[in-house]
């Protein structure tokens, strides 16, 4: 084939030789092959968000279909998934207040903790807002000193019901500690009577069937003096696209340094290398023909 262009060949050979490796090395090059595993930082700044959910027994309302538990456990569960980037935990509460969930990334779960909530997790009693608020508090004040704490924020479901006595002195302590509260009020202002287990509904001390109304100034007023927001989650309010809003507008303030394991990308070799096979290419002539 060389021999009536009056070239040789083997230059022919080489020249078809170094273009197959090239172009093979270029195509490894892009498919990025990686081997080996490398520890690297990796700076963020998100923040904290705890959960906390009303659990009493008043959660068990219908006048917001199912329940208003089951409502905000469907609501909370999409609330979780916007935000991987974040520690979440989570903290049940009626007259005492648990961690049911740790500050975790571990998104699936946290949403298995969510989806096992019941109101007869936490033992009964009347619903008291202060619990939840001195256990987020208490965590806090377990961070090392020389530790500059993350950005915090609160959301509290509830349907606002608080029959507790002594809130302002951990709301004054809430509010110098810069967390953030933002209250969802779950329920209706008309309420609806709370059903047993076993069939009928729950009476009061006069024998009446009990009646469990939205109460939302006590939310209300928690968001207020801490900065937050109240948003409301009931028949004719779905303000939790708002609060997912607000969340999202709530930036880290400080930075954390996290370090995980990659594997190393090593498309500089075969690129290197295929670029040089061009340069040789180039150099490596052949007599062309002219008409």
């Amino acid at each position: 084939m060389a021999a009536p262009f009056a070239q040789k060949g083997w230059r022919l050979g080489w020249k078809l030789t170094l273009r197959f490796l090239y172009i093979g090395l270029l195509g490894a090059a892009l498919l990025g092959p990686a081997y080996g595993l490398t520890r690297q930082p990796v700076r963020t700044t998100g923040k904290d968000v705890w959960l906390l959910v009303d659990l009493s027994r008043s959660m068990d309302a219908p006048d917001i279909a199912p329940t208003r538990l089951q409502k905000a456990k469907a609501e909370l569960a999409q609330l979780a998934s916007r935000f991987q980037a974040d520690r979440i935990g989570l903290i049940v509460f009626a007259a005492e207040a648990y961690v049911q969930c740790p500050l975790t990334y571990d998104q699936s779960a946290l949403q298995l903790f969510l989806s096992t909530l019941q109101t007869n997790l936490v033992p009964g009693g009347t619903t008291d807002l202060t619990p939840p608020l001195e256990l987020v508090l208490a965590r806090l004040n377990k961070l090392p000193a020389a530790t500059s704490p993350r950005a915090t924020a609160l959301v509290l479901v509830s349907d606002g019901e608080d029959f507790g006595d002594n809130l302002e002195p951990t709301l004054r302590l809430l509010a110098r500690s810069g967390v953030r509260l933002f209250a969802l009020g779950v329920g209706t202002l008309d309420g609806s009577r709370l059903p047993r287990e076993k069939g009928g509904f729950v009476r009061d001390a006069r024998g009446r069937d009990a009646v469990s109304r939205l109460s939302p100034a006590p939310l209300q007023r928690l968001a207020e003096q801490t900065g937050g927001r109240y948003f409301e989650l009931s028949d004719r309010r779905d303000e939790f696209s708002l609060l997912v809003n607000a969340l999202n507008r709530l930036e880290g303030q400080t930075e954390q340094v996290r370090t995980v394991s990659v594997a190393d990308n090593r498309y500089r070799y075969p690129l290197a290398l295929a670029l040089a096979l061009m340069a040789l290419d180039i150099l490596l002539t052949v007599r062309v023909i002219k008409l």
